[in-house]
């Protein structure tokens, strides 16, 4: 039963009962609808803001989803290491390794270019966390590629230092006849006065004098070509081809110590000094052939004289006097 209420008249000094008017009833009673529908909708707001309407299943799920981007966080800072490292081995590798072994630079556009054509992270699309997805993975599609790339250009340099290595094996680089074995360097690279006819002609080796007998050295790694006694004026005489366009000639040896197609390193014994073909005295005539071409033996013997003694080498070599064949 509702309660009735009662208001003091003034004007009669009686009590009087107090009706509400029907408009007012229906205000009333729409504004505690109102209210109440209000304070259930920010309820509701609330509980679903909270874990106390999550299922066990959604609240693990969260947990999952929290422990992904922690995850995810990490390997984006692992990512920037690797990127700081391989930026490290590129820049080497561009400017020390390449550049050693006279290897174009790898352009900084081919080895961060990205992927063209179809797009690859489609699938990575339409998720909450889709922008960091798809980030992530495009990083680590980058630096898989800035990693094979690398991999080739040390591939590509291991296969150049080898080559090089060969090839520094492989120039004649010592002086044919140990120093304490000559007798003297008779005659260098250029004019000379021929010992029979007294001419004025080109000398195109270096006459080492030395006691019949004295071994000679193979200068430079290669593959014996000549052993015999063939060649007009060479006498008994030896060629090594060292490949890379590079020829040495040894002749009028007395003796050999190879035979044609073996192999040779360098300072390997190859023969003994003799007075065979046309030659005046007991010497070594040196040649270096380099793509055809007879050049000057001067330039190769920084592999075993030191400084002094190539002065002194020199100093004889460019003396314009009589070679000894």
């Amino acid at each position: 039963m509702s309660k009735v209420k009662y208001y003091y008249d003034p004007d009669t000094l009686s009590y009087r009962k107090i009706e509400l008017k029907k408009s007012r009833r229906y205000r009333n009673l729409s504004l505690f609808i109102l209210g109440s529908a209000l304070f259930g909708f920010l309820g509701l707001i609330l509980l679903l803001n909270t874990n106390i309407l999550n299922t066990p299943r959604e609240l693990s799920l969260a947990r999952e989803v929290k422990n992904y981007e922690l995850r995810f966080e990490l390997l984006n800072k692992k990512m920037q290491q690797i990127e700081e490292v391989l930026a490290n081995i590129e820049d080497r590798d561009n400017n020390i390794y390449r550049l050693y072994f006279e290897a174009n630079p790898i352009p900084e556009e081919q080895r961060r270019a990205g992927f063209g054509g179809v797009n690859r992270y489609k699938s990575l699309e339409g998720f909450n966390n889709s922008e960091m997805i798809t980030s992530t993975t495009k990083r680590l599609d980058v630096i898989q590629k800035q990693m094979v790339i690398q991999s080739r250009s040390l591939d590509e340099i291991t296969k150049l230092a080898e080559d090089k290595e060969k090839l520094l094996a492989a120039i004649p680089a010592i002086q044919p006849v140990n120093n304490e074995d000559l007798t003297r360097m008779a005659s260098g690279y250029g004019w000379r006065s021929d010992p029979f006819t007294k001419a004025r002609k080109m000398h195109w080796g270096m006459d080492f004098t030395a006691p019949k007998g004295v071994p000679i050295y193979a200068t430079g790694d290669g593959t014996v070509t000549r052993a015999d006694n063939n060649a007009s004026g060479y006498g008994k005489h030896i060629r090594i081809d060292h490949g890379y366009g590079y020829i040495s000639l040894y002749a009028h040896l007395s003796n050999y110590n190879v035979k044609r197609k073996q192999k040779v390193k360098r300072g390997d014994l190859i023969g003994f000094i003799g007075s065979t073909g046309r030659s005046e005295a007991p010497h070594l005539h040196y040649e270096v052939w380099k793509d055809d071409q007879r050049i000057n033996p001067i330039n190769f013997y920084y592999g075993s004289l030191t400084a002094e003694e190539f002065e002194n080498m020199l100093k004889f070599a460019n003396q314009e006097n009589q070679s000894l064949d």
